[in-house]
């Protein structure tokens, strides 16, 4: 199995879908790094020599951040907008829509499921 910055790609997928298995990398830098490494993106995972691997992992090493790298510095930039106490900061704090969305109906996956109602007495009626 193939193992590239710490993530094992799927050995069944072309290799310009299954490098987008690493977190970092979408389509259009999965085929600038399969470009650039000379490697045709049509062929499977299983199909990579090691010299090709090796390609590849040199290129995504020295271009830009990937996996753990990049998860950090994301989450240092939410915590940067939550001590600065900006509106998006403010957002992320109370576990909010970010960027605009309606709160009254929807927003569920980020508030979480529904607190239930309860239900208040009755005061005892006069006769």
């Amino acid at each position: 199995m193939a193992r590239v910055a710490g993530v094992d790609l799927p050995p069944n997928k072309r290799a310009e879908i299954g490098l987008t298995y690493i977190y970092g990398v979408g389509r259009a830098r999965a085929l600038d790094v399969l470009g650039k490494a000379g490697v045709d993106g049509g062929s499977k995972i299983r199909d990579l020599s090691e010299e090709d691997l090796n390609k590849i992992r040199t290129l995504l090493d020295t271009e830009g951040e990937i996996e753990g790298d990049l998860r950090k510095r994301v989450q240092m930039d939410i915590k940067r907008l939550m001590d600065i106490g900006c509106y998006r900061g403010l957002r992320h704090r109370r576990s909010l829509p970010v960027r605009g969305q309606r709160t009254s109906t929807n927003a569920r996956t980020r508030k979480g499921p529904r607190k239930a109602a309860v239900a208040k007495k009755k005061a005892p009626g006069k006769k």
